[in-house]
């Protein structure tokens, strides 16, 4: 059942099975935390507590007029989020650009983070920004139009398709839109330094098919940073909707390794 929870200059709508150890499973662009639907269970069978909330601006959560959606006013809304849950120090599993959110939730608190596992996502400028300009440039006049462009470009399985009707409609496009202006690669272009400094222990997976964010040229530096292992998956970007057995395998065997599940 999903909880709505009402945060500084926003509203914060997430689903929050399971117990034990706390995983904070956080979406991209553009997505929901419907991407997680087919991981989430696989985690709370096997004992973890899988808190999967939209981002701020994303599917049903939503933010103030005129408040930024952008990615470090996500990592300061998602440790509120985790505040009000009385989760101290959760795993955080993040795809995409989430994967920005998360990187800044680390350098700002990693005594807080247990452990970090980011599923084809940003490093420093590298945000796939080329995909998304046409989005950024739509005009939000004609802001019903997006969704069925979303579909046919990117609602290739009944999962994802599934997942983007969150952006269906003129209100859904223009969320989407916002979203999409409100995106900063900058945020994320001088955390080198303390992102390896926090030494939260990582995983990095990527999809082998993966068209938006490549594995050489962003997979590899961003492991190389974390010091963590990357596993090349048998999927596109899209990973979690593409494989999800094999990620919430990966991600199981983390935490095993990583020695955070709860006894």
């Amino acid at each position: 059942m999903a909880v709505r929870v009402q945060l500084t200059s926003a509203e914060v709508e997430f689903d929050d099975p399971g117990a034990g150890t706390p995983i904070l499973l956080l979406h991209g662009f553009p997505g929901t935390r419907y991407l997680w639907s087919q991981v989430a269970p696989a985690l709370v069978a096997q004992g973890y507590r899988a808190v999967a909330p939209d981002l701020v601006g994303y599917g049903a959560s939503s933010a103030e007029p005129g408040v930024r959606v952008d990615m470090a006013s996500q990592a300061r809304w998602m440790w509120q989020l985790l505040d009000r849950l009385e989760i101290e120090r959760p795993f955080i599993v993040a795809h995409d650009v989430g994967s920005a959110a998360a990187q800044l939730m680390v350098t700002g608190s990693p005594e807080r983070v247990r452990g970090l596992v980011i599923l084809d996502g940003v490093y420093e400028t590298h945000w796939a920004m080329e995909a998304i300009e046409s989005i950024r440039a739509w005009n939000g006049a004609d802001a019903a139009r997006l969704f069925p462009v979303l579909a046919r470009r990117l609602g290739k399985s009944a999962h994802l398709r599934t997942m983007l009707e969150a952006y269906a409609g003129e209100a859904g496009g223009g969320r989407l839109i916002r979203a999409a202006r409100d995106l900063d690669p900058s945020q994320t272009a001088s955390i080198r330094g303390k992102l390896r400094a926090s030494q939260v222990r990582s995983l990095v997976l990527w999809g082998r098919d993966d068209r938006y964010l490549d594995i050489d040229a962003v997979a590899r530096p961003l492991a190389e940073l974390l010091s963590a292992p990357l596993e090349i998956l048998p999927g596109g970007h899209f990973t979690p909707s593409d494989c999800p057995r094999e990620v919430s395998e990966a991600i199981c065997e983390f935490l095993k390794t990583a020695g955070v599940r709860d006894a």
